[in-house]
């Protein structure tokens, strides 16, 4: 029996999690949940899992949790709030497994003590390898534990590589990782059209079910610059040998070339259950395949795949990914950061479409002035997203102006 903390349970990830670990309840069970302002799907979900501990984003939150739960689960439940709590739920020496699926870089921390604790982490937030990919495959090596990517693309990758290959280590024989990508909502719409995107049009993903946030990132490709980023560290491969491809059916979720001319792909519905249920089947002390409830996958029903090559004058955020990384350390930690900004602002209507790349080219390019970096560590990097924020505040103020 593994015990499982989820961080971010309301979320699309967190749900699909909870929902493969209750297909087997003799070998998980829940030891502590978080989530942030759905506090009644996260009352349902303590009512169903029964976890020990609960985590919430302030103290309103936690008074409605203890409301809609009722007086009878109190002296069962302990409900905590903030950012501390969660790098203390993350590094329970009673929990064996964390699924790390907070979005942003409010998710760093708590991912990080888990990684610092040895824990077998299942690892959905991107940030945490944009951010610090260096420093956070480190502390994952100091702290002796096992991180396993959900991303589906990093996870087919994963499931593609030779048996016992370790995240963070370089395989023998592999040549090159392809990263395949849906081409999102606008992948053949007329550029000229581009300045009147909506948020509506922008998060209606043409194949998977996400959060906003992670839709307009696919809708600009931005999301997959971050997953260019992720794979570098994750399998210790340089990006001129990571290849994206556009993939529109979205049934290959992503390919590994070996030198002897074999590429390895693997294929399945999009749904992220698949991942998580490999993912934890690792985690298991016999490590082996698990039901996820997904359905198989009908290649007749599919009838044909296709391929394109990705245009960078349409995803110039899947460009600037690529110079990130050739720039340095700190560059991608202020993509980062410039995206998060940048995106939210698009959300609520102050910014158009075209101007996200545009704030996070400028950003990253003016923050790089500022900063070195011949001092990698934790201090500078949150440093470096500080300003890298702020940076990216005044662009969009000054868009609006204009």
């Amino acid at each position: 029996m593994q015990s499982l903390t989820v961080l971010g349970a309301t979320g699309s990830i967190g749900v699909s999690t909870l929902d493969v670990a209750a297909r087997h309840p003799d070998k998980f069970t829940v030891i502590a949940l978080s989530g942030f302002s759905n506090v009644k799907l996260l009352a349902e979900q303590c009512r169903v899992h029964r976890p020990r501990c609960v985590v919430v984003g302030s103290d309103t939150a936690a008074k409605q949790l203890r409301d809609l739960l009722g007086a009878g689960a109190a002296p069962l439940l302990e409900i905590a709030v903030g950012e501390q709590a969660l790098v203390d739920i993350a590094s329970l020496p009673e929990t064996d497994v964390v699924m790390a699926a907070i979005v942003g870089a409010a998710g760093m921390p708590a991912a990080l003590a888990a990684a610092r604790a040895g824990k077998k982490l299942l690892l959905a937030n991107k940030e945490a390898l944009v951010l610090g990919g260096k420093l956070f495959m480190q502390a994952v090596a100091d702290g002796g534990g096992v991180l396993l990517p959900i991303d589906s693309e990093h996870n087919a990758i994963f499931q593609c590589l030779p048996h016992g290959a370790v995240a963070g280590q370089r395989q023998p024989g592999v040549s090159k990782l392809l990263l395949t990508a849906s081409g999102g909502p606008f992948r053949q719409r007329a550029l000229s059209s581009f300045e009147d995107i909506t948020v509506a049009e922008a998060v209606a993903h043409p194949n998977w079910s996400m959060g906003q946030k992670i839709s307009v990132d696919s809708a600009t490709m931005m999301n997959k610059g971050l997953e260019l980023i992720e794979a570098r560290w994750l399998f210790d491969m340089p990006a001129s040998d990571i290849q994206v491809v556009i993939h529109p059916e979205s049934v290959i979720h992503s390919l590994v070339q070996t030198v002897d001319g074999s590429v390895l792909a693997q294929l399945g519905n999009p749904d992220m259950r698949t991942p998580i249920a490999h993912a934890l089947g690792c985690c298991e002390i016999e490590p082996g395949r698990i039901a996820a409830g997904v359905e198989p996958l009908d290649l007749f029903a599919v009838a044909s795949l296709h391929f394109e090559q990705p245009d960078m004058t349409r995803f110039p955020c899947l460009r600037l990914a690529y110079d990130a990384l050739a720039a340095g350390d700190l560059a991608p930690a202020a993509l980062n950061a410039a995206n998060e900004q940048s995106v939210a602002a698009f959300l609520s209507g102050a910014l158009r479409f075209t101007d996200i790349a545009k704030v996070n080219e400028s950003t990253m390019n003016e923050v790089q002035k500022q900063c070195a970096d011949d001092s990698l560590s934790w201090g500078q990097l949150q440093e470096v997203d500080r300003l890298a924020r702020a940076s990216a505040d005044g662009l969009i103020r000054g868009l609006q102006a204009a």
